[in-house]
């Protein structure tokens, strides 16, 4: 695999012939909408299949799949593109299989709301996919927002494990503290939200839960580990899985990196595995900064690999970017959630190069907005290719259990290529 970084005259054309594949497998293996108008500074991700195999007369996916010994699944996650489409034609070329190492498994987050086109097209690519619409109240009451039963029986169609994601957290992001202390300090009200949690989960048919912790620290740890046991062991009793999600709430200041040092041992001990993920539910309220830094992430592995098993280890990764206003100014300045593809379409469009950060390895580009009398200048920073597998190469690096994805609204083609041309997603058979 290469990542090809985009330099003045290129064109799709001529990295392809220098890479000596076809212009049209870059397009579709990208997910390039406008493949004539590449920006400089974007990433093209050249992938080499293991197999490769031509469509011919009379195929069918299920005959395609049986004779090359593969499931419809991993056909489905070689060519995302069939989830495009209603038939196949003779002359359509499909990928068999890559050069694999090893295994990964993948965590998505999801709203209930989420386009069902996506979703389908996301699935085949994930493990477990937690959804996001049941909150805490102060007495261990579960609010839930949206009728999610349909999305549940997707997401088992497609052998990932769906999960009850339960929070604090309004769906606008705001923080309960009050619900959260509540809970984690009196017995009655763990006991009234455990006989409520047990209700959803069995009448849902959600396969387990995915409980998340906002606000860990030294302090409220022995009462979180407390809490976290209690509702644990009846759950597991009960036959659902039982995993977790932290917000590790990473700071760099300068050329530091400061976080909590929470020993996550004991937690670790109770849950399935952790997901460590910075995740907004809304707009951040973060200043301009990297959306990802990879020197934070392995500062923060570092730590964590002596205070509990690499294997319970789930590493986060934002799947969207943010749009500042500047100068910006807390609480006043605009700041627009904006996708990989948005990213790359607005830097075409304000004519600007993308540039790269190469201590959080992330890319980022600066504009004026110029449709308006008095244009306003924004920064722009965003994931790639080279973010995302610097990621996957500390996720084998240190053997960790997988990651997670924040979040799966949008379908990022360069993410879900990087994963599964490197690693065999781990996947289980449902019994529906």
């Amino acid at each position: 695999m290469n990542i090809h970084v985009v330099e003045p005259g290129d064109t799709i054309d001529s990295i392809a012939k220098f890479y000596g594949v076809s212009a049209d497998i870059l397009i579709r293996d990208n997910g390039l909408v406008n493949a004539d108008n590449l920006v400089v500074g974007q990433c093209i991700i050249i992938a080499y299949p293991k197999c490769v195999y031509i469509v011919q007369e009379g195929d069918t996916l299920i005959n395609i799949a049986k004779s090359h010994n593969i499931s419809i699944m991993e056909l489905l996650q070689n060519n995302p593109f069939l989830s495009d489409i209603e038939y196949i034609y003779p002359g359509d070329r499909l990928i068999i299989s890559y050069y694999k190492k090893g295994k990964l498994a993948t965590h998505g987050i999801v709203m209930p709301y989420i386009d069902r086109n996506t979703l389908r097209k996301t699935l085949p690519y994930l493990t477990t996919l937690s959804v996001i619409n049941y909150t805490v109240t102060d007495d261990g009451d579960i609010i839930s927002y949206y009728n999610d039963t349909d999305i549940i029986q997707i997401i088992k169609d497609y052998n990932t494990l769906p999960l009850m994601f339960l929070t604090t957290l309004t769906l606008q992001g705001e923080a309960n503290l009050r619900a959260t202390y509540d809970i984690i300090l009196n017995e009655e009200y763990q006991d009234r939200l455990l006989e409520n949690i047990l209700t959803i989960l069995r009448e849902k048919d959600f396969y387990g839960i995915n409980i998340s912790f906002e606000y860990v620290s030294k302090s409220n740890l022995p009462y979180i580990e407390s809490a976290f046991s209690r509702l644990s062991s009846r759950i597991t009793e009960e036959g659902f899985v039982v995993i977790a999600t932290i917000n590790p709430n990473m700071t760099l200041i300068g050329d530091e990196v400061y976080f909590a040092k929470v020993n996550y041992y004991g937690l670790s001990n109770i849950a399935e595995g952790i997901t460590f993920m910075n995740y907004e539910w809304s707009i951040t309220s973060n200043p301009p900064s990297p959306v990802s830094s990879i020197n934070s992430i392995k500062a923060y592995l570092d730590y964590l690999v002596d205070t509990m098993p690499v294997h319970k280890i789930n590493i986060g990764i934002t799947n969207v970017g943010y749009s500042w206003e500047l100068p910006y100014v807390s609480g006043i300045s605009e700041i627009h959630i904006i996708t990989y593809d948005n990213a790359i379409r607005l830097a075409w469009d304000e004519g600007v190069d993308i540039e790269f950060d190469e201590v959080s390895l992330t890319p980022f580009f600066a504009y004026a907005e110029s449709q308006i009398t008095f244009p306003r200048d924004y920064i722009v920073w965003f994931i790639d290719a080279r973010t995302i597998n610097a990621l996957l190469d500390l996720v084998r690096t240190y053997n960790l259990q997988g990651t997670g994805v924040w979040n799966i609204t949008s379908f990022n083609n360069q993410l879900w290529l990087l994963i599964n041309s490197q690693f065999n997603i781990v996947k289980y058979d449902l019994i529906n």
